[in-house]
């Protein structure tokens, strides 16, 4: 079923502590909304609106970079202000189902949308909710007091809604300020069915959680080596491309593309990682329009697929095989290249050379070769 989402990233968060917001913060060596973002956008968002506050765009576009499929919008003054903002930023079918999530919670699956676009069939709402297990204590004037926990839900995101269904009960909306936007539903007479909860959607409120967040994102994640390798043969040419790198050479790599043997084995490497075959299921030499294409296009929709499944790479590694030409005073620049490419710190990529002592066909000078290994991260 097609959906589109809001993920409401507009708050303080002052709950959490000195420095930056919440949905800013790491959480397992990624902002809290790239999480959800990633995750969203893996289970199949058609669209993707995260509503930011006016100095927040940039920490956005920091946070996401390197994923597409989303746009940032303005929030408001509340919550509910944010998310109405978010909901007309939307464009497409109006009765189509939308997703309104908080940013703080970064646990988001596949698994939840597909429980909750089920639940949304015949309601007017759908959420994820946990029965109450805690027994519950109210304050008096002589003390605590038990209160009945019997039919106790808790509430989480993200919450599924036609998207002019919701917009018409804010539109209805008297009360103050909302706590979510089931209870706008509810107040407008519509019928919110409750969708499994899942102890992971735990919201990041205090600065214990992020402690606790931390322990649950090693336990969800599993970590994934994947190998490349990739040769070519020298012909007639005046330079080469190593790495994303141009390389001024009395001859040239001869192959459908550019021959960049090395971003070849690393794009193998990563498609590996993630069980996505090899370079050639994705652009296959026989079309015509990859003829001379660069092949960093080839990097980018690796690490782009890893970004679909909700990964992230962790680390790349390198090794170019040949006698000529001289890899050393380049490799600084390939591996800058390279970490452009894949948006990561310069001390997760390593670009290492080695010869074969004049033995067999790169020794003989008749070509170059490459082997590469990457480490990436996802879902378990």
């Amino acid at each position: 079923m097609s959906f589109s989402v809001v993920i409401v990233a507009a708050g303080g968060g002052t709950r959490a502590g000195p420095g930056l917001a919440k949905q800013w913060r790491f959480v397992a060596g990624k902002p809290a909304l790239r999480w959800s973002v990633e995750a969203l956008l893996a289970a199949g968002a058609r669209e993707l609106v995260v509503v930011v506050s006016p100095d927040g765009e940039a920490l956005a576009a920091e946070a996401l970079s390197g994923l597409s499929g989303w746009r940032a919008v303005h929030g408001g003054a509340t919550r509910a202000q944010s998310v109405q903002n978010g909901l007309r930023a939307i464009e497409g079918d109006p009765a189509e189902p939308v997703l309104v999530h908080d940013a703080a919670r970064p646990f988001v699956t596949a698994s939840h949308v597909r429980d909750l676009l089920k639940a949304l069939d015949g309601a007017d709402g759908a959420i994820p909710a946990l029965p109450v297990a805690d027994t519950l204590k109210r304050a008096g004037d002589g003390g605590l007091i038990t209160t009945p926990r019997d039919g106790l839900w808790r509430a989480q995101t993200p919450q599924a809604f036609r998207r002019d269904r919701l917009l018409a009960a804010y539109s209805a909306w008297t009360g103050a300020e909302p706590t979510d936007d089931a209870q706008v539903v509810e107040a407008d007479g519509g019928r919110v069915a409750i969708a499994p909860g899942d102890p992971l959607l735990m919201k990041l409120t205090f600065p214990e959680d992020f402690d606790m967040a931390e322990r649950l994102a090693g336990a969800a994640r599993i970590t994934r080596t994947g190998q490349g390798f990739d040769a070519h043969r020298w012909g007639p040419g005046e330079a080469v491309w190593l790495c994303g790198v141009r390389i001024d050479h009395d001859q040239t790599l001869i192959g459908h593309s550019d021959a960049d043997a090395g971003l070849h084995a690393l794009t193998d490497a990563i498609l590996g990682a993630i069980g996505e075959g090899d370079i050639g299921d994705h652009f296959p030499p026989t079309d015509a329009k990859w003829k001379g294409a660069a092949s960093d296009l080839f990097l980018k929709h690796a690490a782009e697929l890893v970004a679909a499944k909700g990964g992230r790479i962790l680390n790349v590694d390198v090794t170019l095989i040949c006698e000529r030409p001289k890899i050393k005073p380049h490799r600084q620049a390939m591996r800058e290249r390279l970490a452009e490419i894949l948006a990561l710190p310069l001390d997760r990529v390593s670009v290492k050379a080695t010869t074969t002592e004049g033995m067999g066909f790169t020794g003989r000078g008749e070509g170059l070769a490459a082997q590469a290994l990457a480490t990436v991260e996802t879902p378990a």
